[in-house]
């Protein structure tokens, strides 16, 4: 019977030791080498280079007329670690994620750097437990319709500063104006100016994505027909 972690993944695994060993943090399998447990380290490597070939392979084709410059700016986008921690807790990973006691009790099945690794590690453990097609139909499901919904990759900051360069003599200015929120999961908020005029306030999680949050904005208040 599937788990109900596997159920939500959408996948059963033959091998079970596969998805155990993809859900194992080195500081478990630390605290238990006489046990030989391994950690899922070697699977995040496998999985990492089966994500960027399988995004990559459908932004090639997606978006035939694309510059190999703007192709890669959408697959870092895609592959980022704020995407994957999401489809982490989509699943519920964090709950199944086998840490040792210091990681346990610091948090860590709730840091996003910990779950992006081991979605890269299930993707690898689904692919030497299916072949191919297992974490390509994963990885399309998960992320990849998930963000042709939502137009996250959009540049609004470019949008927006082709759209004001409509007038001369425009200057735009971002303001990092608070943080809040623990290091390893901030919250960054950033004031867009428009002539010394503040025109949106955005958020996100690193300083980059609040920038766009903001011209995102600004876009919707200063030209909402646009």
């Amino acid at each position: 019977m599937a788990s109900e972690f596997e159920q939500k993944l959408g996948y059963t695994f033959r091998n079970q030791s596969l998805l155990q060993n993809a859900l194992t943090h080195s500081s478990y399998a630390n605290e238990h080498k006489r046990e030989g447990m391994g950690s899922n380290e070697r699977l995040e490597f496998l999985g990492d280079a089966i994500l960027g070939v399988v995004v990559a392979e459908h932004l090639y084709k997606t978006y035939p007329d694309k510059p190999e410059g703007e192709l890669t700016k959408l697959r870092a986008e895609l592959v980022c670690e704020k995407n994957l921690a999401e489809v982490a807790k989509f699943l519920d990973l964090g709950s199944v994620l086998r840490l040792g006691h210091g990681e346990s009790h610091g948090g860590g099945s709730h840091r996003p750097s910990m779950l992006a690794d081991a979605v890269e590690a299930v993707l690898a453990a689904s692919y030497l437990d299916g072949g191919m097609d297992v974490p390509r139909a994963l990885i399309h499901r998960l992320i990849l319709q998930k963000e042709a919904a939502a137009p996250s990759n959009q540049d609004y900051k470019t949008r927006f500063q082709e759209l004001v360069q409509r007038a001369k003599d425009q200057v735009i200015a971002y303001t990092l104006v608070g943080s809040e929120g623990p290091d390893h999961a901030k919250t960054f908020r950033v004031e867009v100016s428009l002539n010394g005029q503040c025109v949106g306030v955005g958020t996100g999680s690193s300083k980059k994505r609040a920038e766009q949050d903001a011209a995102h904005a600004a876009i919707n208040r200063l030209y909402p027909n646009e």
